[in-house]
């Protein structure tokens, strides 16, 4: 059990226990009835606190309905023929009912083929619509549109401290989900090959190679923006702890979103 689900069942133990108690005592002077002793009031509100919190703990965890939300809309980008002359595979999220890809630029940057894998297992060649290469955002428009478009939902500006999702294919292990927190914001990170990138979301949710592309959510499952790399001081790919994003404010422009 979480921190914060451990919390929250406590609390709400405390104030079903208090009301419970507080009807038990009101209804026994509505009704005239003998007053119950201390040990029978407790008895009843202890059961009434026991059913709520079984049904609290029956509920699925934050991340579940998150990863559903994105699920049909998440996108596996396999880029090939790029400047290094080999496949890249990354990630990609639909965010309109025209289909449209956002993704990072990185991934597909050079690419003499692209190739998109839908939730619903179809797959498309896609081309590179428009770029924004200040921000390492691409746009992709795929030939052919899965049987239905579920876009994603487009979030607002997030805080220092909110919880985050981020979705990709980490390490070719598609359609992975990982949490975290928003670390800080309008940060500043040098790719190892690319230009620096400011205004960037940093957060702590596991992110590998394969993972850039992908939307970074919020607890409502909602796309407050794309994955573009990770910082690690040892000059490789692997995971250190710090994840950075272009805000979806910056990166839904490209497709003429608007600003959240």
């Amino acid at each position: 059990m979480s921190r914060r689900l451990a919390v929250a069942l406590a609390v709400l133990v405390l104030v079903v226990v208090g009301l419970s108690a507080a009807l038990v005592v009101t209804n026994l002077r509505i009704s005239g009835r003998p007053d119950l002793s201390s040990s029978q009031v407790n008895a009843i509100s202890s059961k009434q606190a026991g059913t709520a919190v079984s049904r609290l703990q029956s509920q699925p965890p934050a991340a579940v309905p998150v990863y559903r939300a994105v699920e049909a809309a998440f996108v596996v980008v396999q880029s090939n023929g790029g400047a290094a002359g080999t496949g890249e595979l990354g990630s990609g999220v639909i965010v309109d009912k025209k289909g449209d890809i956002l993704t990072a630029l990185h991934v597909v940057r050079g690419a003499t083929t692209i190739e998109v894998s839908f939730a619903d297992g179809s797959t498309s060649a896609a081309t590179v619509t428009s770029s924004d290469v200040s921000h390492d955002i691409a746009v992709l428009k795929p030939s052919t549109l899965p049987a239905e478009v579920l876009p994603a939902a487009l979030g607002n500006a997030p805080q220092v401290g909110d919880e985050v999702f981020a979705v990709g294919n980490p390490l070719d292990l598609v359609a992975s989900l990982s949490a975290g927190v928003v670390s800080g914001l309008d940060r500043t990170f040098t790719p190892a090959d690319g230009p620096s990138l400011s205004g960037m979301i940093q957060f702590d949710a596991a992110v590998n190679p394969g993972s850039s592309g992908g939307p970074l959510l919020n607890a409502k499952g909602q796309v407050i923006g794309i994955v573009t790399g990770l910082a690690n001081s040892a000059g490789n790919d692997e995971f250190a702890g710090i994840g950075f994003a272009v805000p979806i404010s910056t990166a839904g422009g490209a497709v003429g979103a608007p600003n959240k």
